[in-house]
C-alpha cells in the first residue's frame, strides 16, 4: 500500500479570511483543493490514500477534514488542530475521540515568534494529552526550533512524534550545519520519525534538479533509517514549484537506490504504522 503522508484540502473561495498565511505571492493555490482534485494525481502514480494535514488553526478545520473523510475513503487519516494550549485541551481532543479517522494533531510552532515554543509548558502539557488518546504529533519546525522539540520529545519518551518536511533546512545551505547536527540529535530519539516532504518549495521554486534535495535526503536517511521515514507530497501547497506526480518523484526518483522492502517502507508501510492507519 502506498501513502501520502502528507497533504492538505480547503475551501479557498468560501474562506478566504481563514488562510492569512496564503499571501499574494501564493495566488496560485488560492482556490479550492478537494479529494475529487487530488483523486486523479494519486492514480498516476499509484498513490492508494493519504494523511490530510490541518492547514488552518481554526476549530472547525479539524470537523472541515474528518467531514471529508467520512466521503472518501482515500484520506486513511487526519492530522487536525486542536489548541493544545488551552486550558480545556483535553476536552477538545475528547470530542474526536470516537473517530478512528482522526490520528494526530499539529500546531503551527514554526510560526510562532519564540523559537522555544515547543517545550513551553502549556504547549508540553498539551502534548502529553496525545499518547493516551493514540495520536501522534506533527512537529512542523525550522532549524532554529528543533533544540526545543528535542526538549520537548526527551519530555515525552512514550509521544509518537513526526518531523514534516525535514524540518525546512535553507537550501542555500546556510543553516545546513545546524541542520544536521538538530536533525542527527532529534533522531536519536526513537519515538521520532521524519516526513520526507515539502523539498520543492524551499528551493528555488523556479530552478531546481532532484539533485538538489539529495544531500538532505541522504542526511536523514543516514539519521533516521528506512524504517522511520515516510514520503508525503504536502500538496496542493508543492504546486507553487512542481506537480503533484513531480513533488512525488522527487523522493521515489532518490529512493532508486535502496532496496524494494525499503522503498515499500518509506513509501507506505511507515506511515500506516506510525499513524495506525
Amino acid at each position: 500500500m502506498k501513502l501520502d503522508a502528507h497533504q492538505h484540502f480547503w475551501s479557498y473561495g468560501e474562506n478566504p479570511g481563514d488562510f492569512p498565511w496564503m499571501t499574494d505571492d501564493l495566488a496560485v493555490i488560492q482556490r479550492d483543493f478537494l479529494p475529487i482534485d487530488l483523486a486523479p494525481l494519486r492514480a498516476e502514480v499509484g498513490i492508494d490514500g493519504t494523511i490530510a494535514v490541518q492547514a488552518r488553526e481554526m476549530g472547525v478545520e479539524t470537523d472541515f477534514l474528518l467531514g471529508l473523510a467520512a466521503d472518501d475513503a482515500s484520506i486513511r487519516g487526519v492530522v487536525g488542530w486542536v489548541d493544545l494550549c488551552a486550558h480545556d485541551a483535553e476536552d477538545r481532543l475528547d470530542k474526536y475521540s470516537d473517530n478512528p479517522v482522526f490520528r494526530g494533531v499539529r500546531m503551527l510552532i514554526h510560526d510562532r515568534e519564540d523559537p522555544d515554543f515547543a517545550d513551553s509548558a502549556p504547549h508540553l502539557n498539551g502534548v502529553n494529552c496525545l499518547n493516551s488518546r493514540g495520536l501522534a504529533y506533527d512537529l512542523l519546525l525550522r532549524t532554529i526550533h528543533i533544540p526545543a522539540a528535542i526538549r520537548l520529545v526527551d519530555a515525552l519518551p512514550n509521544q509518537p512524534f513526526v518531523v514534516d518536511h525535514i524540518a525546512k533546512p535553507k537550501m542555500d545551505g546556510s543553516d545546513r550545519e545546524a541542520w544536521e547536527t538538530g536533525m542527527r540529535g532529534i533522531a536519536e530519539r526513537p519515538n521520532v520519525s521524519c516526513k520526507l516532504s515539502g523539498l520543492v518549495t524551499e528551493a528555488n521554486c523556479s530552478n531546481w534538479t532532484t539533485e538538489t534535495f539529495g544531500p538532505y535526503l541522504d542526511t536523514v536517511l543516514e539519521a533516521f533509517g528506512t524504517d522511520r521515514l515516510m514520503i508525503g507530497s504536502d500538496w496542493p501547497v508543492c504546486t507553487l514549484a512542481a506537480s503533484y506526480a513531480k513533488a512525488i518523484g522527487v523522493v521515489t526518483d532518490w529512493s532508486e537506490k535502496l532496496s524494494s522492502d525499503e522503498r515499500a517502507a518509506l513509501m507506505g508501510d511507515n506511515c500506516a504504522r506510525f499513524y495506525s492507519v
